[in-house]
C-alpha cells in the first residue's frame, strides 16, 4: 500500500512539472511572437525588410535612427505621422496580402508585411 502512494506521489510530481515546464514555454513564446511583430528602422533602413505575419496582428515600427522618418504603405492603407528617434508607429493587418511601404522622407527605403 505504502509502495502505490509512493509511485502516486511521484506521478503527481513528475505531472506538475510538466505543466509549469509548458507554461514557461508557452509564456517565451508568446513574447517571442510580440517580439518577431517587430520593424526596426536604423541607418536608412526597415529591418526586416519582409515581414510574415498572420491575420489580426499588430506589426510595430520603431524608429531608432537619428533622423525623422515616415511608415508609408504603397496603396495608402496605413501612414504614420513623422516619426523621431524612439517613436512608434503601430498597424493591425486585418486581411491577406502583400503590403509594400515606404518612407516619404526617404522614399528609396521600402519594406513589405506579407499576411498569410
Amino acid at each position: 500500500m505504502k509502495k502505490h502512494f509512493v509511485f502516486r506521489m511521484a506521478a503527481l510530481l513528475l505531472l506538475l512539472v510538466c505543466v509549469v515546464a509548458l507554461s514557461d514555454q508557452s509564456a517565451s513564446a508568446g513574447s517571442q511572437d510580440n517580439a518577431t511583430n517587430q520593424v526596426k528602422i536604423d541607418n536608412f533602413s526597415f529591418t526586416p525588410a519582409t515581414l510574415t505575419v498572420s491575420p489580426g496582428t499588430t506589426v510595430t515600427w520603431t524608429n531608432s535612427d537619428d533622423v525623422p522618418h515616415t511608415v508609408v504603405s504603397d496603396d495608402k492603407l496605413f501612414k504614420s505621422r513623422v516619426l523621431d528617434t524612439d517613436e512608434r508607429f503601430s498597424y493591425t493587418f486585418t486581411k491577406p496580402g502583400t503590403y509594400p511601404y515606404f518612407c516619404s522622407v526617404h522614399p528609396k527605403m521600402t519594406g513589405q508585411i506579407v499576411v498569410r
